[in-house]
């Protein structure tokens, strides 16, 4: 299983798309995850500004759109859309898209926090909403697993999504976003799936990551264990997440949790260093 989790490890982008004023760096532990030696691994003690742009494909087509009150929307060649003439612009079938920023907007019933772009080619108009890293995390994290879940549970399953995020930044999914909202990736449900517990988990292992030979790990993961083989199983590594849940009901830590699935694999952390 260890040699397989190389294959899915991916390098990190040296570019992003937004390109920062230094690389991102991965600082890998002296110990793996699954040594049964805890890692010494803090969070992350500043914010590492990663934005990530997530296609809300769930949401398409778009039955209702409401932007909040300080929410400006423009055309491309920047030029303001007064709000009674947006319904209207959407409903065009003509390729366009919007820019949507200044506060939360909700799209069909749920609401997201960020930059929201709508961008229409041939077919319906897809949402795609850029945010933090971070804010992304506690999202899916709410959206992956029930809250009430043990707290070392989540804090592996905050450390997976970021993990798996961060594999989506090097390579993303299209170039409109870098990866989706649903369960062909992660489900990201905006400010509907975040909790107190989520935002919790995603505290406390901000900036972790799963790393393997310098790359980044693709951490795959699914509800059980019979569905993780079925699904994932000749990828190598994957995460049960109800086995999660019952190895942190047993007194388990997140990175002993990580161990047993992600073996081979080390904890790692982002950092930002200015030039």
């Amino acid at each position: 299983m260890a040699a397989l989790i190389g294959w899915l490890a991916r390098p990190l982008a040296q570019r992003l798309d937004q390109p920062p004023s230094s690389l991102l760096e991965l600082l890998e532990t002296d110990s793996t995850v699954g040594s049964g030696v805890l890692p010494k691994v803090p969070p992350v003690a500043d914010h590492v500004p990663l934005e990530i742009r997530v296609g809300l494909v769930s949401q398409s087509p778009i039955t209702a759109f409401r932007p909040g009150p300080n929410v400006l929307c423009r055309n491309q060649n920047g030029s303001v859309i007064p709000s009674q003439q947006l319904g209207k612009r959407i409903a065009s079938s003509t390729p366009q898209e919007i820019h949507c920023s200044g506060g939360p907007v909700q799209i069909n019933q749920h609401h997201y926090r960020g930059e929201v772009s709508l961008v229409k080619s041939q077919g319906d108009w897809l949402p795609v909403v850029s945010l933090d890293l971070e804010t992304y995390v506690a999202s899916v994290v709410g959206a992956e697993m029930p809250s009430h879940w043990h707290q070392e549970a989540l804090k592996a399953q905050a450390v997976a999504a970021r993990s798996y995020a961060m594999a989506h930044l090097a390579r993303p999914a299209t170039t409109a976003y870098h990866l989706g909202d649903t369960t062909r990736w992660q489900v990201f449900a905006g400010e509907k799936s975040t909790t107190q517990a989520s935002h919790s988990a995603t505290r406390e292992t901000r900036g972790m990551i799963l790393s393997y030979g310098g790359g980044i790990v693709e951490s795959l993961y699914a509800s059980n264990a019979q569905v993780s083989a079925e699904a994932h199983g000749h990828l190598g590594a994957s995460m049960s997440q109800t086995g999660a849940q019952q190895l942190a009901r047993q007194g388990l830590p997140f990175n002993a949790i990580l161990g047993r699935y992600y073996a081979g694999a080390s904890l790692a952390r982002l950092t930002w260093h200015d030039q």
